[in-house]
């Protein structure tokens, strides 16, 4: 793969998951990953408690704001004030398949407006001076996705939208829940890369079902001749988080060391320590990192003492110093054995 070209490695928006602190501790790992938020409804950004929905610490930059809806005015309105906030990027969601995202009309269901969806771009453009860039799936239930993928992309891109992130899977909205349209649908790669090959001048990701960075760059190779700006990862990098400590390296090129678990943690402390003294219990930031040492010894330890121990009434930053000391014992009994 040439590391030569400009990258996007990007960490997929999870419901749930990817909240301020998760970001923060994924920035520990990884310089260059653009990192997004969860989806924020428009509705919740115009109407609700904003510095709750999108307060963010500078050390996540770069960070995009994903925002949810179908409705041009409002997600105008919701970019300009995520801009005010100082996100890097705006992000519409045209890929959530959940039923609540569906009764909203928007989310996934959009696959099949993409007239709308072009309307809503062209309104968060206008409204913004950052990036306005789309995330979608390539069709839902009984379209065709060589069809429903090219018509959302070009709807957007007559409007002057560059930047799209494309999930290969369709969304059953009929029949599958959200967790099972995350894995039952099949992965079609090819169509994405058909995407870029056909509209060269567009800056395409690809997302869905990628495991490793191993993968990542296999599918940022251009043996067929199609060169892929970017990957998305999402549950590879939350489940294993350790990975995003070599993408610095090895998916941009970067002349840097690799970023190990401990320097992670390391990195990760003042952002901790700050928090604590602000009242955020110990297990709302450990939570994201109990696949940090996926693979070493001691990893079951570190995993059962942030567990057990982070949910304890004024837990502190012992615990996870704890966790930690359990990995570096296995590992040093390992090394004494061999």
């Amino acid at each position: 793969m040439s590391i030569t070209q400009a990258r996007r490695l990007s960490v997929a928006p999870m419901m749930d998951w990817t909240d301020r602190h998760c970001r923060a501790f994924h920035r520990a790992l990884s310089a260059r990953a653009l990192l997004y938020t969860e989806m924020v409804t428009a509705p919740a950004v115009l109407h609700g408690d904003r510095d709750h929905l999108l307060g963010f610490d500078a050390v996540e930059h770069p960070v995009a704001l994903q925002l949810g809806g179908s409705d041009p005015e409002e997600l105008a309105q919701a970019a300009r004030i995520g801009e005010a906030y100082g996100y890097d990027e705006i992000n519409l969601n045209v890929g959530c398949p959940s039923d609540r995202v569906q009764s909203g009309r928007f989310g996934a269901c959009l696959m099949r407006e993409p007239a709308l969806v072009a309307d809503c771009m062209a309104a968060i453009r206008e409204a913004v001076s950052v990036p306005a860039t789309v995330k979608c799936r390539i069709g839902v239930d009984d379209q065709d996705p060589q069809v429903s993928l090219f018509a959302t992309v070009d709807a957007c891109a007559a409007v002057g939208i560059e930047v799209f992130i494309v999930h290969a899977r369709k969304a059953w909205l009929q029949g599958l829940s959200p967790k099972e349209n995350r894995d039952v649908p099949p992965l079609d790669y090819g169509l994405v890369r058909r995407l870029k090959r056909e509209r060269p001048q567009l800056n395409i990701s690809i997302n869905g079902g990628i495991a490793d960075l191993d993968q990542a760059e296999a599918l940022l190779d251009d043996t067929d001749g199609v060169r892929l700006d970017g990957v998305m990862l999402g549950r590879a990098a939350y489940h294993e988080p350790a990975l995003l400590g070599q993408a610095d390296r090895r998916l941009f090129g970067a002349e840097t060391i690799d970023v190990d678990a401990f320097t992670a943690l390391d990195r990760y402390r003042p952002y901790m320590a700050a928090r604590l003294a602000e009242g955020v219990r110990l297990a709302a930031m450990t939570r994201h990192m109990l696949g940090l040492m996926h693979g070493r010894p001691g990893a079951r330890a570190f995993r059962r003492i942030l567990t057990v121990e982070a949910i304890r009434p004024g837990a502190g930053l012992e615990v996870l110093d704890r966790a930690a000391e359990a990995v570096r014992e296995a590992e040093a009994r390992r090394d004494a054995a061999a």
